[in-house]
């Protein structure tokens, strides 16, 4: 019995049956080491595109030559930016990363959302420009009524329409002021403009709580280059002005 084991296990047909199992056995090893380098990108690393600044509509043939995928986790809204365009990414630009990865997105939203119209009657200037900013609106034109409150915020107004505290609108809205003169009794000496532009005339009156009113041109030159040389009233003719009149300015 002994002999014919012995005999078998030496035979051709048994080291044949060996060599195919570990043949076998040898090229599974390296099917199956082929199939998980191809599944996983075994030591393959890639760039992952900048896609700040793009449109969502664009993003998926950019990212199907490496079989990204993207999924937006988050909106805000940034009027200096293009609605629609990723502001942020996870990973960042030109991070190595493996196929069929998952980008993370934060979008430009496409409306910009609402907030709240703060309620400014009575703060200062200064004041009701820090909370609008606060809120998201945008500080636009300033006039002056009489009031004594100087400086202190009469009325706020938006689409030329008093605006209630409280009222919904679209973030980065303007917001126009009405403010209290508080110089309305008291005497304004006139300034002399000779020599200034249009601009800087404005200016001047506008401290002084003045309103620029006429404003004529001799000729046809730059009117951002034309020099006052003549006004009225004169600051030469001793008259006395409010807050809130005129001066008429002639500029060459």
């Amino acid at each position: 019995m002994s002999n014919k084991k012995g005999s078998f296990l030496k035979s051709r047909t048994f080291i044949l049956n060996i060599f195919l199992l570990i043949s076998g056995m040898i090229a599974c090893f390296f099917i199956l080491s082929a199939w998980l380098s191809s599944f996983t990108h075994h030591g393959e690393n890639i760039d992952v595109p900048d896609l700040r600044g793009k449109k969502i509509s664009n993003l998926d043939s950019i990212l199907s030559i490496h079989n990204f995928h993207y999924k937006v986790i988050d909106s805000l809204f940034d009027s200096d930016k293009i609605p629609g365009t990723v502001l942020d990414q996870d990973p960042a630009p030109k991070s190595k990363v493996k196929e069929n990865r998952t980008i993370y997105l934060t979008i430009n939203a496409i409306q910009p959302p609402d907030v709240k119209m703060p309620d400014l009657i009575d703060v200062s200037f200064r004041q009701a420009e820090a909370m609008l900013e606060s809120f998201g609106l945008v500080m636009g034109s300033v006039s002056y009524r009489t009031d004594l409150a100087k400086n202190a915020v009469l009325e706020q107004r938006y689409n030329n329409r008093v605006i209630k505290p409280g009222a919904m609108l679209p973030k980065g809205s303007t917001i126009d002021l009405v403010l209290g003169d508080g110089l309305n009794s008291i005497d304004i000496p006139i300034p002399d403009l000779t020599g200034m532009t249009k601009k800087e005339a404005a200016s001047a009156l506008q401290r002084l709580s003045l309103a620029l009113g006429t404003v004529q041109f001799a000729d046809e030159k730059d009117s951002l280059e034309a020099r006052v040389y003549k006004q009225s009233p004169s600051p030469d003719d001793g008259s006395i002005l409010k807050s809130g009149d005129g001066v008429d300015i002639s500029l060459r």
